[in-house]
């Protein structure tokens, strides 16, 4: 019989991409023993790619407060570059919309009625940032290393008991026990800890329903090279759409375009699995149909070779879930493993930091106390969820617009308007509570009576110019208390030059 190692530590990570070698460099500094075990090998293709001015806040505070001072120049794309000019990114001045409609090239005119524009930041330097996954997760496994962190990669948790401790069992390059009193998992799906403990995963309580068919792709041509071949007007953009989140808006959902400073482009649809017949369809048939529906996205990559990681395009099942539980004694699991809604408004990055911190701060303040290190579990669990719900609403009624994009304009200005209110809690210094403010009753009432009244809108037989107007107005109306930006000012023309706080 093979012997096997044996480690012992105070914390288990599972999941070594950012958000679990993060989670291990930060308990680290907090002074426990910490294992961090991964099932496959960096450098590895992943999605989840765009940061905010939000996670750009977290990640400085982290660096600050768990004395990580390497950190902050990831927090900006000027810093970024200073620093680290070989782990490849992309500038992300903010986020861009261009609707198409099917058979017909894209156009617009001067007050940009099928565009909208809104900057997060007010110059290159400043930008928040692309992250290419592959470089940035790898760089930090090299930090957890150099951290003395034991780290073990091509290793699979197996099983797990746990009486006072836990016992974990690896299978691998080098299989192992580990015994640890606590562990996290940052794997990312729900699928460990169904095998482990049991814990479901569930679709159900989604308004939304998306999947996403994806990529990478080099040398794509550049959007605004296409605006102004077009004569479509750009002079007035508050920057350049190719330098940002660039959302290329259909009836059906919606495309992804984030730029790289190399020749990469990461490329994706995600579309409404209920206005969309593509079960059993395989990727590349998918992919083929959309681009022959919208002329403009065709023309722009129909001639785009794939990178060659993956190197072919990939299918997700549904996007949408969520688990049973994602705390409980002696464990927790972050954001992204406890659920995920869709990639519209990028909020994955900074939900991910935030649950860190506050995993983080628990752990710190309860160690050695189950009691209370439990209770405190729970009220992350609370907040996990909420925060989940109120992204899941203002997503789906994103997708409930994506045809009639004077709606999708109006709706989508109560993301921004949240945003806008979470950092000025948090420029405030005020306790951050629920990510993008989930726990903010009045913000969170007004955004359930606009869906109410979006879903009555939707369900008439024939939307008019006039319910669009009525409905653009009632929003204008209802952020006003939190709308430093103009946001619906009509001067603007949807071209907003800044909505982020200085953070």
């Amino acid at each position: 019989m093979t012997e096997r190692n044996i480690h012992d530590c105070d914390i288990l990570v599972a999941g070594a991409g950012f958000g679990g070698s993060l989670m291990a460099l930060v308990l680290n500094s907090q002074g426990f023993r910490v294992c961090l075990v991964e099932k496959g090998q960096h450098p590895r293709f992943a999605i989840g790619e765009s940061s905010t001015p939000i996670a750009d806040m977290i990640l400085r505070q982290i660096s600050q407060q768990y004395n990580l001072p390497w950190l902050k120049d990831f927090s900006r794309y000027g810093s970024w570059q200073q620093s680290h000019p070989e782990i490849v990114c992309g500038i992300k001045r903010g986020f861009s919309y261009f609707k198409h409609y099917p058979g017909k090239e894209f156009t617009s005119d001067i007050n940009h009625t099928n565009e909208l524009l809104v900057a997060a930041s007010t110059d290159n330097m400043q930008s928040d940032t692309n992250w290419l996954r592959a470089d940035f997760d790898a760089f930090l496994v090299t930090k957890v290393k150099e951290a003395g962190i034991v780290y073990a990669d091509l290793t699979e948790i197996i099983s797990a008991e746990r009486d006072t401790r836990w016992k974990f069992q690896t299978n691998g390059d080098k299989s192992s026990d580990i015994t640890a009193s606590f562990f996290i998992d940052a794997t990312g799906s729900g699928g460990l800890l169904d095998r482990l403990l049991g814990i479901k995963s569930s679709s159900n309580d989604f308004l939304t329903d998306s999947f996403a068919v994806f990529s990478h792709f080099n040398n794509v041509p550049r959007w605004t090279d296409m605006l102004q071949e077009a004569g479509i007007p750009i002079s007035d953009f508050p920057y350049d759409p190719d330098n940002s989140a660039l959302h290329q808006i259909l009836d059906e959902g919606w495309l992804w375009m984030l730029r790289f400073n190399d020749e990469r482009t990461s490329i994706g649809f995600a579309l409404n699995r209920q206005k969309n017949n593509f079960e059993g369809v395989p990727a590349k048939q998918i992919w083929d149909n959309l681009l022959e529906k919208y002329p403009t996205i065709h023309n722009l990559l129909n001639n785009a070779p794939l990178s060659s990681q993956p190197g072919t395009i990939l299918k997700s099942g549904r996007l949408q879930r969520k688990i049973e539980r994602c705390v409980g004694p002696g464990w927790a699991a972050l954001p992204h493993t406890a659920g995920f809604v869709d990639p519209l408004f990028s909020s994955g990055i900074a939900h991910s930091l935030s649950g860190i911190q506050k995993v983080a701060g628990v752990i710190e303040q309860y160690w050695g106390d189950d009691d209370q290190l439990h209770q405190a579990s729970a009220k992350y669990q609370d907040g996990v969820f909420e925060e989940l719900k109120l992204i899941d609403q203002l997503v789906a009624g994103c997708y409930q617009t994506m045809d009639r994009f004077g709606l999708f304009n109006a709706w989508s200005m109560l993301y921004f308007a949240a945003t806008i209110a979470y950092e000025q809690r948090l420029l405030k210094q005020m306790q951050p509570g629920y990510f993008l403010g989930a726990d903010d009753l009045p913000m969170r009432e007004m955004i359930n009576l606009c869906y109410q009244d979006l879903t009555e809108i939707i369900r008439k037989q024939h939307v008019t110019a006039n319910d669009i107007s009525q409905f653009t107005e009632l929003i204008r109306q209802r952020i006003a208390p939190v709308n430093i930006a103009g946001l619906l000012d009509p001067a603007l023309k949807n071209m907003y030059p800044h909505t982020a706080v200085n953070l």
